[in-house]
């Protein structure tokens, strides 16, 4: 049962509570462990990699085609990769070549902030944000926990969600449309609701793995497919407060590894320090 144990008090993030949690919570789990042994990639996913790490906003077709052949995609095979990409709308062709389509561009958005994200000191409390719309579909509310999921908020139990307000980001707008959101400060010791909320023993566990994945891949193929699922694993990290997380957490070292291998990227011949093929695609 979730209970207010204080009265209401206006605030500027709408109102504040402290709760009682004394609640068994769901396992909030955005990327379901299936071993952590990277896969290999499609052609479709190779292309999409160099996109989504470029910091130009469009690579020519040329280029792409040339860049995918140092991941063992052929020629011909990056062209139809490109031309049905383009046909779905994933993305648009330019006179320069190819852009990521706004799709895209959100999970590049997505993608860049969960391998650096803004974070700030964290005062106690936390986000919350209780669904109010009823009458939803299963798409609906499908695609509103997908969203809530993607702001690194976890259900508490059904329709509602909270996180410790260590991001420095602002929850959107249209969100207050069937949702009420807020701020409070939970009677359950930070750590323990935290390890109720996320399968923290297990996401650390795999990001182990992955480091020994990245550490024995050999070839450029190998490593981009090692990286991918970085990226896809740190989709999924909590980024919760230093005193919340366990012990060892492996968090910075993936993000370290990550970096690193940007780094290690050929250079775009006239691009400057803008890496030729970067961040590898959760695809």
């Amino acid at each position: 049962m979730l209970r207010d144990s204080r009265d209401r008090s206006n605030s500027a993030t709408g109102w504040r509570r402290t709760y009682s949690t004394s609640v068994s919570a769901p396992t909030n789990d955005p990327a379901p462990r299936a071993g952590a042994a990277p896969r290999p990639l499609s052609a479709r996913s190779v292309v999409l990699s160099l996109l989504l790490g470029a910091d130009a906003p469009e690579l020519p077709a040329r280029e792409l085609v040339r860049l995918a052949d140092r991941f063992g995609v052929g020629g011909s095979t990056a062209r139809a990769a490109l031309s049905r990409m383009a046909s779905a709308g994933d993305l648009r062709r330019t006179e320069g070549g190819y852009r990521l389509g706004a799709r895209l561009l959100d999970r590049q958005r997505r993608q860049d902030e969960a391998v650096r994200p803004r974070t700030r000191a964290w005062d106690g409390d936390w986000e919350l944000v209780v669904v109010t719309a009823s009458g939803r579909g299963p798409a609906e509310r499908a695609d509103l926990r997908a969203r809530l999921t993607a702001l690194r908020l976890a259900e508490l139990r059904e329709g509602v969600w909270l996180r410790p307000a260590n991001l420095r980001r602002p929850l959107p707008a249209d969100l207050a449309r069937v949702a009420e959101p807020g701020r409070c400060r939970p009677d359950r010791p930070a750590a323990d609701l935290a390890a109720l909320l996320w399968p923290l023993d297990a996401w650390a566990d795999t990001a182990r793995e992955l480091l020994g994945h990245v550490g024995r891949a050999g070839t450029p193929a190998g490593r981009l497919a090692a990286f991918a699922a970085v990226v896809r694993h740190l989709l999924a990290d909590p980024v919760l407060p230093a005193p919340l997380l366990p012990d060892d957490w492996p968090g910075p070292a993936l993000r370290e590894a990550y970096t690193r291998y940007r780094r290690e990227q050929p250079r775009r011949p006239g691009a400057g320090d803008a890496p030729a093929s970067a961040a590898p695609a959760p695809a």
